[in-house]
């Protein structure tokens, strides 16, 4: 443990990927933030004390709603490959600078993607912050094949 307390790209990566998750996990309080204030509920027990007419209601999907989940399934989709993408390119020993460059990049894309998707921002900024992150975690998958493949 003290080895990867002196590594300084698996500090990098442990910081930037704590950063990520703690952002894919603060969708979830956001979607229960946007479904109360919309009035939006996706389970029946959720509006269980509701009438006939409220619970038909408050049962109908809303588009702010689900744009925040759309959102958070995106995050699902790319943190968790950058996740372990990057864990997998941390062992490989690159250059602090490369490293650091390559976390960086994909944290500010995931939080620009975030601003841009619930802020509803003009394309292409969703799509290119998107793009961005996902061309920074297969830099880092080829990079590993090549550390793996490349002896």
């Amino acid at each position: 443990m003290d080895q990867l307390k002196e590594n300084e790209v698996f500090l990098a990566f442990a910081t930037y990927t704590t950063i990520v998750v703690a952002k894919m996990m603060l969708m979830g309080p956001l979607t229960a933030y946007y479904r109360l204030t919309r009035g939006s509920f996706s389970n029946e027990e959720d509006v269980s004390r509701k009438s006939a007419e409220e619970k038909k209601r408050l049962l109908k999907p809303h588009p702010d709603v689900e744009r925040v989940k759309r959102c958070h399934q995106n995050d699902l989709e790319n943190i968790i490959p950058f996740a372990v993408v990057g864990m997998l390119y941390a062992l490989t020993g690159p250059e602090l600078s490369a490293a650091l460059l390559h976390f960086r990049i994909f944290a500010c894309s995931r939080v620009f993607h975030t601003i841009a998707y619930i802020g509803v921002l003009p394309q292409p900024s969703r799509g290119l912050s998107w793009i961005l992150g996902m061309l920074v975690t297969y830099s880092m998958a080829y990079k590993v094949l090549s550390a793996v493949l490349f002896l």
